[in-house]
């Protein structure tokens, strides 16, 4: 499996409070980024593969909403997460 329970974990501990802080929207950001990233190389070579494309569009608008949410709670927040995982060009 390409994510594994330590690659988990890995990213809450880079991108939330702790390890163990799955909650967060920073963390769950994060998480999603690495999940699109993952189904977009997959798509590269299978092109035909519209199950996947379907939840790799889901998977986006799940982060858009979350990205949303953080910029309306906290904006200092929405802008270092941006910036780390380098969503906006």
């Amino acid at each position: 499996m390409y994510l594994s329970a330590e690659k988990k974990q890995e990213i809450f501990e880079k991108y939330g409070k702790s390890n163990s802080d799955t909650g967060s929207p920073e963390s769950q950001i994060a998480l999603f980024s690495f999940r699109i990233s993952h189904l977009t190389e997959h798509l590269k070579s299978n092109r035909k593969d519209y199950s996947t494309e379907h939840a790799l569009r889901k998977m986006v608008g799940k982060r858009r909403s979350l990205l949303d949410y953080l910029k309306k709670k906290d904006i200092s927040r929405y802008r270092a997460i941006i910036a780390e995982l380098g969503i906006r060009k």
